[in-house]
């Protein structure tokens, strides 16, 4: 054999059809694996694969609703949501524009690098605001310009048509259409409403092409109807502004209740602030002073002095009161007021505003009973109104007083409350008595409670009414045709040092019509200056006058005081009749003016 020739045995042994069956039939059995697999995948198991499919394409998303509107009680709007856009971005897709990112910067006006820096630091979200609660114009000419990454969405705004002079009553809502004062915050879960879902397909770059269903429609807030009204508030609000100007006062508060009901037809408050527009706004100004700061009630605390007196027997409409030399000792201070009176009777104790008239009442009162009555009329506890923050005022218990606590508390020092609280007291003595829990809520009917036996409130109230007549220290809150009940009062403020300082703060409150009364309103004027009048009468009587007047004429109350408003019109009748005669005679001729003409 030579050398280069193979065995014969080795080429025998090579089979290429062998082999090639062989590989057919690996390639057979991994074509039926892949085919058991996509049965597996797409038949057997589709409903897993499906779903993770589902997740990158579908998305339920939230359906923004409207919150609540709130009206006053004639249906008029005081908060009303619009609709508005909100701009957003991918930031997985923003980080792959860059040099859009200056186009985008522009067209939200903010700064290129503030921009760039908080979409660098969300690169791996999906979301991101861009500006919220803009104009949909606003919103559609940012989208007009085709950056990558940049949506809208539908969200809705709050608006105050009636601006800073509700803004106290109605507090305002964030960012997120929630409320975070006044009644927005105490009515929130009533106002809100409750969002809907959808489910949509977004292609790869997050835009909706197609709604598949809907998950849960959305539920839009429920409308609140507010016991105040529109018109009276507005009064309060200008007569308030009109009074802080004319005294350089530093604040006030007006309140106005319905006697009967207890509804709060109106609440003012100065400072006040742009419910519309917060930005740069004081957060103090937010402040609801009507409801959340104390003050002591000065004078105002005398019909209620009285009232104690009259119902524990000790004292009589008739009981008389020597307050001469016009002072009285109260432990290492005086008791003193404005000028000696001499001998007063009941009434003249309201009528003067005597201190010394005040405080020999409430010496012949027990501590306890004179408590138990002020607490009854709501002094020391929260009215229970239900807004936010609302303060209970400071009511101490005797065995907590000094030796001057007592004397200083029936003309209204040594305790505190609330202007709201004053205007309750004072409906109570208005509704023969009965203390209605004050409500910012139309048709919320609370049950009247007896705090003062009925002929001593009637009693209280006729001797409230000579304040406001020739003689009282009120004859500024008189309103003609009607006859009206009130109290003035001129408190010296606390100072940090534990002292009463030469600033003031000048109350007035009052109710009318007296033959039936409808209205009470509290006027608070704080720290006016006292070189241009401090007095209750002279600075809050005013202020009550003219709000009353224009509510009384709103609200369509009959005049009880026919008399004085007809003797009225007959002497303007006179007057005119008067000066008619005079009008009509010709004038001399000496003094006729010469004619003349262009030369």
């Amino acid at each position: 054999m030579r050398s280069g020739d193979r065995p014969r045995s080795s080429r025998a042994r090579y089979n290429p059809r062998n082999r090639l069956l062989l590989v057919g039939g690996v390639l057979g059995l991994c074509s039926l694996a892949l085919v058991g697999r996509a049965f597996t995948l797409q038949v057997w198991n589709n409903e897993f694969y499906r779903h993770q499919g589902d997740q990158r394409i579908l998305r339920d998303i939230e359906i923004p609703t409207s919150r609540g509107m709130i009206t006053d009680r004639n249906g008029e709007p005081l908060a009303v949501s619009t609709p508005v856009e909100s701009v957003w971005g991918n930031p997985q897709e923003l980080v792959d524009a860059p040099d859009r990112i200056p186009e985008l910067a522009a067209a939200l006006e903010v700064p290129a690098d503030e921009l760039m820096q908080r979409i660098t630091q969300r690169a791996d979200r999906e979301f991101m605001y861009l500006k919220r609660r803009i104009n949909p114009d606003q919103a559609q000419a940012i989208l007009d310009r085709g950056i990558p990454g940049v949506y809208s969405q539908r969200e809705f705004k709050r608006f105050y048509p009636q601006g800073e002079a509700m803004a106290h009553v109605l507090g305002f809502t964030n960012v997120d259409d929630r409320g975070q004062e006044g009644l927005e915050l105490a009515f929130d879960e009533w106002l809100k409403g409750t969002p809907g879902s959808k489910r949509v397909i977004r292609d790869s770059r997050g835009r909706i092409v197609e709604n598949v269903e809907l998950v849960e429609a959305a539920q839009p807030g429920h409308e609140l109807t507010l016991s105040i009204d529109r018109r009276i508030q507005y009064l309060a609000f200008r007569e308030l502004r009109k009074a802080l100007e004319r005294t350089g006062a530093a604040s006030g508060s007006a309140v106005v209740m319905d006697v009967d009901t207890g509804e709060i037809l109106a609440m003012a408050n100065l400072p006040t602030y742009n419910p519309n527009a917060l930005g740069g706004q004081p957060a103090d100004a937010r402040r609801n002073r009507a409801v959340t700061d104390v003050i002591e009630p000065g004078s105002t605390m005398k019909p209620v002095t009285v009232a104690a007196g009259l119902e524990a027997g000790v004292i009589t409409p008739a009981t008389t009161f020597d307050t001469n030399p016009g002072w009285m000792p109260n432990g290492r201070y005086r008791t003193t007021d404005h000028r000696n009176y001499g001998v007063l009777d009941t009434t003249g104790v309201i009528r003067k505003s005597s201190n010394v008239g005040a405080a020999k009442i409430v010496h012949r009162l027990d501590s306890g009973y004179f408590y138990e009555y002020l607490h009854r009329l709501g002094y020391g506890e929260s009215t229970g109104s239900g807004f936010p923050g609302e303060s209970p005022g400071v009511l101490l218990e005797p065995a907590r007083w000094s030796g001057t606590t007592k004397q200083g508390m029936s003309y209204g020092y040594g305790l505190s409350a609330t202007p709201l609280q004053i205007a309750s007291a004072y409906a109570a003595l208005g509704n023969g008595g009965r203390r209605v829990q004050p409500t910012f809520v139309k048709g919320q009917r609370n049950e009247p409670r007896q705090a003062i036996e009925p002929a001593v409130a009637d009693e209280v109230l006729r001797m409230m009414q000579t304040v406001t007549e020739p003689g009282g220290t009120a004859t500024q809150a008189a309103i003609l045709g009607y006859h009206v009940a009130g109290k003035t009062g001129t408190a010296r403020k606390f100072n940090a040092s534990g002292g009463y300082s030469r600033r003031y703060t000048s109350f007035f409150a009052g109710l009318v019509p007296v033959a039936d009364p409808r209205f009470s309103m509290v006027v608070v004027i704080d720290d006016p200056d006292p070189d241009k009048g401090y007095f209750g009468g002279l600075v809050s009587a005013p202020v009550f006058k003219d709000v009353m007047e224009g509510a009384l004429r709103l609200m369509d109350v009959p005049p009880d005081d026919i008399d004085t408003w007809l003797a009225e019109q007959e002497a303007d009748d006179a007057r005119r009749a008067a000066v008619a005669p005079l009008a009509r005679a010709p004038v001399p001729a000496a003094q006729l003016p010469a004619s003349g003409g262009v030369q």
